[in-house]
């Protein structure tokens, strides 16, 4: 993941920071507000490293999954389904549901 994901949705990401970093405080987290170098100093700081080995713990840590909150936004969701716009057929809207799936419980497809 990237570093915009984790600003976009920073208190989504608490859990899984203080699952990474225990020390980690609630309040503290709230004041850095996704900041990105404020993150790398606060994480330097409560592990006692180097920022840039603080750097490099979180880049290893960006590795990893984006949190189901995360991944569960409606706008997560709408900008995943505007990508798949290049696997519809033309004519077709991506935001449409389509009852052949069932999705929807109407049984007419027209």
């Amino acid at each position: 993941m990237k570093w915009h994901h984790v600003a976009d949705n920073w208190p989504a990401f608490y859990e899984a920071i203080q699952d990474k970093w225990p020390e980690a405080d609630e309040a503290e987290l709230d004041e850095i507000d996704g900041d990105q170098r404020a993150f790398i100093t606060y994480i330097a700081q409560i592990t006692e490293q180097d920022p840039r080995e603080a750097l490099e713990e979180i880049r290893d840590w960006l590795t990893g999954e984006i949190p189901s909150d995360v991944v569960m936004d409606p706008i997560h969701d709408n900008h995943s389904i505007a990508l798949s716009s290049k696997y519809v057929s033309d004519g077709e809207d991506e935001y449409d549901d389509d009852a052949r799936f069932g999705d929807d419980g109407d049984e007419d497809d027209g």
